[in-house]
């Protein structure tokens, strides 16, 4: 009886270690702070557009896990920022305030680009 108790005990703690846990819902107004405040849009721009020394965060396909992951353990010249700096919840406010940004414009949509090229 002891036996199966353990191995229920274990199965469970298995399964449980195993299912992927769901980012915190985010608030895309806290996160427009935080964006502000811990100062993301030195290196990704107000706007997110990027620049030299950060990526394009607007319209990124990343996932708020992935996002949360990349933040946690960067490849490039970035910084790592745990979570006594930037809280999971944190990051998740700002991957909300990073998705409700408009899509950039196109190329061509653009009239002064146009008018640059020659073109009507």
């Amino acid at each position: 009886m002891k036996t199966i108790i353990f191995v229920a005990i274990v199965l469970t703690s298995v399964v449980a270690i195993g299912q992927p846990s769901t980012p915190p819902a985010g608030n895309a107004q806290s996160g427009k702070k935080l964006y502000e405040r811990d100062g993301c849009w030195e290196c990704h721009g107000w706007a997110g557009q990027g620049g030299r020394d950060g990526a394009r965060l607007a319209d990124t396909a990343l996932s708020a896990a992935q996002l949360t992951r990349y933040v946690r353990k960067p490849t490039g010249a970035m910084p790592a920022y745990i979570d006594k700096v930037i809280t999971d919840q944190e990051l998740a406010d700002i991957w909300t305030y990073l998705k409700s940004m408009p899509t950039p414009k196109l190329a061509k949509d653009i009239p002064l680009l146009n008018a640059i090229k020659g073109q009507p």
